[in-house]
């Protein structure tokens, strides 16, 4: 039967940073607030998405060819459905 592991035996948890403020931490299910390292951090990166200073990409389009591609759809009939 196995004895329980040891100090050096479990696993290395990973240390991320916050992503607010840079501090290191492990990455733990005993942190409530992870990947945030306090609850201040995560409210003040909260309020951000809230004001709208963060904004999710979209991919990159050229400017010529997306407005060829959208005249040339408005130019088009819609098919009529019977």
């Amino acid at each position: 039967m196995k004895n329980a592991p040891t100090s050096s035996e479990t696993p290395a948890r990973p240390e991320v940073k916050c992503p607010r403020c840079g501090k290191s931490q492990v990455y733990s299910l005993q942190n409530p607030f992870r990947p945030f390292c306090s609850e201040r951090c995560r409210t003040f990166d909260l309020a951000g998405w809230a004001e709208e200073r963060y904004r999710l990409g979209s991919p990159a389009l050229h400017e010529e060819d997306s407005l060829a591609e959208t005249e040339a759809s408005l130019d088009e009939p819609e098919d009529e459905q019977t």
